[in-house]
């Protein structure tokens, strides 16, 4: 029940006065982020230029995919990651920086005065809009290859070893790149910022090491969050990796949990922020 304010008037009777407030509950803030997020139009097309990447992609590498140059199946399908993931990171970044960008963080957080709510609801409709989104590239994706599959293209294989991680792994380390937009996001609060800051970390940081292979350069990339990537490898792939690197072998979910440890930490930063300075 609403409790009531009361007090005493000078003559020492009791003023009834308007019902004390209390503080918003957590449903409210996802409620309201949710409704923040539904109702950009915006949202809607990069959700669905991020599907539709990731089908173009893998569509368009599975044509140069022959069954005897080592690429499975699955590869063929998820290959639309290398474009989609850019999907997936700027859309944890909007989420975590509409406010800031359009004016209204502190109108946000004298409503939320706890300020930690809002970003715990960011991050769940985060995560579930990408795990939509990545559900749907998956299904996307496999229907534009199967014309490719069922010519030069390896067949998709559930039995091969590996094949039903890395096709679930396209969907986890989509999540895990929205989150990582997200903390970037909430930390930097500047989308532009997080999207490039993001961008080095999942992709070009990755290619430049590679580039240039050795004991300091590869473990270098195995502590990057491009390591999730492996998530989308099959066994034989993995093994493949882990048997010509001079950094640590990090086996069939160490990427994953590398990734993992990165939206951790950088999400965290974010909420220390959050509460400990300023709003602006």
């Amino acid at each position: 029940m609403t409790a009531l304010v009361t007090g005493r008037r000078a003559d020492g009777g009791a003023v009834r006065g308007a019902p004390a407030r209390r503080g918003p509950t957590f449903p409210r803030v996802l409620r309201s982020e949710t409704t923040r997020f539904t109702s950009l139009r915006t949202n809607g097309w990069l959700v669905l230029g991020t599907v539709a990447a990731a089908a173009a992609v893998a569509y368009g590498l599975g044509l140069f995919v022959r069954p005897d140059d080592g690429r499975s199946g699955s590869w063929v399908v998820t290959s639309g990651f290398v474009l989609a993931q850019l999907g997936f990171l700027v859309l944890g970044a909007l989420v975590a920086t509409a406010d800031h960008t359009t004016g209204t963080a502190r109108t946000t957080f004298t409503a939320v005065p706890r300020r930690l709510p809002v970003l715990l609801a960011q991050v769940v409709v985060t995560t579930v809009v990408a795990l939509v989104t990545g559900a749907l590239a998956l299904v996307a994706s496999w229907v534009a290859t199967v014309p490719v599959r069922a010519a030069d293209a390896p067949a998709l294989d559930l039995a091969v070893p590996g094949t039903a991680r890395a096709l679930l792994g396209l969907v986890l380390a989509g999540v895990g790149v929205a989150l990582l937009g997200l903390g970037l996001g909430a930390l930097l609060r500047r989308p532009a910022g997080a999207i490039v800051g993001g961008l080095v970390l999942v992709l070009l940081a990755d290619q430049l090491l590679a580039a240039n292979p050795g004991r300091f350069t590869d473990t270098l990339r195995a502590s990057l969050p491009s390591a999730g990537a492996r998530l989308l490898q099959d066994d034989a792939t993995l093994a493949a990796l882990d048997a010509t690197t001079r950094g640590p072998q990090l086996g069939v979910w160490g990427g994953g949990a590398v990734l993992a440890v990165w939206v951790v930490v950088v999400l965290a930063a974010a909420g220390y922020r959050l509460v400990r300075h300023d709003v602006r």
